[in-house]
């Protein structure tokens, strides 16, 4: 029987997972996670700037799909294909990758690739993007969006955009040099999340765009999410040639897609960032003009459906920074700790601290719509120094910032009735768990940390 690959292009991991056909719909056969270590300094942006290399993401994928058992992968007839949006990346047409032999058959390699600027990159300013012409979006623009990272090359380093010819998603960059395309195919899912793009009639504001002098040869051509970009150009993998490959589809979409069954389910997803949403309405199409202050954007979805969400910039990547704070203070007391047995022991002891009166406002990496505020810790009292209160009141800082931009009250009137957990973080950190069920008054089920790669997979 032919097998489904599903691969996901995360922030800090790659994930794959086949899918097999069963009695009961499909299911996961085999499946793999590897981290990427790809995060390098921006040379350009200095401390602002959040850049992965490429090659270490596309190494990262190759040892995860060599980890696959190899007569499973001769069996895979399609791949869906999900990652990380908002991103982008940079090649030559003509000289993106060169295809090498490697122990489980051909591969390739990134060859005249930039780095990945990710949704992280913070490069350009609030003075910045308020000097950019108003988008025809339903999204607002905010740094670490793809044409707004364009627009800051642009006008601090022109030369830099003369040296390539195509643009996309790290995911759009994958499925280009699988299937040999001469242009970049995206999703309506990723290009939404580029910013200029209007999801109503599926265009980008050309017009807009040309006026200031945008490169607009680089922007991809746009596709409908589960339609098919092409098919792999050689055996990759082993994976045989001519294997249909979707449309680079959105890691969040994916997370959504694996696990949303019934509309009175919301989704909160935590990995590196995190996600609360609901089903919106069939039909419901977002507004014309963007509301910069809401904390509420829409996402397009599959099938011209809509989801509302709360995407907060601040998740597993806030408990990921207080665990190197730990490990700095110790290093400077001239004591050496793995970053992985302070995670651990930090988990342990807010599990044995079952409340913490210290409030923690986390958001140290801001918030699209208020980039300005950031974190804050309130209620300092003697008594809850410790580093169990301190996690532990950490964690539920994530939840309830979570919780304030799209608050139960809301998830009442949409008739929510069951929360579905999703995402790495928390599958791994019993306290969130603890504090998402401690906030929401719904019944919560959990799923896997493969989500996003099962959903790619469950899309074609």
């Amino acid at each position: 029987p032919a097998c489904v690959l599903g691969i996901d292009l995360g922030t800090t991991s790659v994930k794959a997972a086949l899918l097999v056909g069963a009695e009961r719909g499909q299911m996961v056969a085999e499946s793999c996670s590897m981290e990427t270590q790809a995060h390098t300094s921006s040379l350009e942006a200095g401390p602002q700037g959040m850049e992965q290399n490429v090659r270490r993401i596309i190494r990262a994928l190759n040892e995860c799909l060599a980890a696959l058992p190899r007569q499973q992968l001769q069996r895979v007839s399609h791949i869906g294909i999900s990652g990380q949006m908002h991103g982008i990346v940079f090649w030559k047409k003509d000289k993106g990758c060169k295809w090498i032999e490697c122990g489980t058959g051909p591969t390739f390699e990134p060859e005249e690739v930039s780095h990945l600027i990710t949704w992280q990159d913070g490069r350009c300013s609030p003075a910045f993007l308020s000097s950019l012409p108003l988008p025809q979006a339903h999204i607002s623009l905010a740094t670490g969006f793809g044409c707004a990272t364009v627009y800051w090359y642009l006008k601090k380093s022109p030369d830099f955009l003369k040296s390539y010819d195509a643009a996309g998603t790290i995911h759009d960059y994958v499925v280009a040099m699988l299937c040999d395309l001469k242009k970049p195919l995206m999703s309506v899912q990723n290009a939404a999340s580029w910013g200029y793009f209007n999801s109503r009639s599926k265009s980008w504001n050309t017009d807009i765009l040309k006026k200031s002098g945008f490169p607009v040869h680089l922007l991809p051509e746009v596709g409908d999410p589960g339609s098919i970009a092409g098919r792999t150009m050689c055996a990759w993998h082993g994976i045989p040639k001519g294997a249909k490959v979707g449309i680079a589809l959105g890691d969040f979409q994916c997370s959504v897609y694996s696990c949303l069954t019934e509309r009175t389910d919301a989704v909160l997803n935590i990995g590196t960032s995190a996600q609360l949403t609901i089903s919106m309405p069939q039909g419901f199409q977002p507004p014309e003009t963007p509301d910069p202050s809401s904390a509420v954007t829409y996402f397009p979805y599959f099938s011209g459906d809509y989801l509302a969400v709360a995407a907060s910039l601040n998740g597993g990547n806030v408990l990921a920074t207080f665990v190197d704070m730990v490990a700095r203070w110790t290093e400077d007391l001239g004591l050496q700790v793995q970053e992985s047995a302070i995670y651990t022991k930090i988990i342990k002891a807010a599990l044995a601290q079952n409340d913490s009166k210290l409030s923690v406002h986390p958001t140290i990496f801001g918030e699209r719509h208020i980039p300005e505020q950031l974190a804050s810790v309130t209620n300092i009292a003697v008594s809850d120094l410790s580093l169990g209160h301190v996690t532990r009141a950490l964690c539920r800082g994530i939840v309830e910032n979570l919780c304030s931009m799209l608050p139960v009250q809301r998830l009442m009137e949409t008739g929510v009735r069951r929360i579905l957990g999703s995402g790495s973080a928390l599958a791994r950190n019993e306290v969130l768990r603890q504090e998402v069920e401690r906030i929401f008054p719904f019944p919560v089920a959990y799923g896997k940390d493969v989500d996003a790669a099962v959903g790619a997979a469950m899309v074609m």
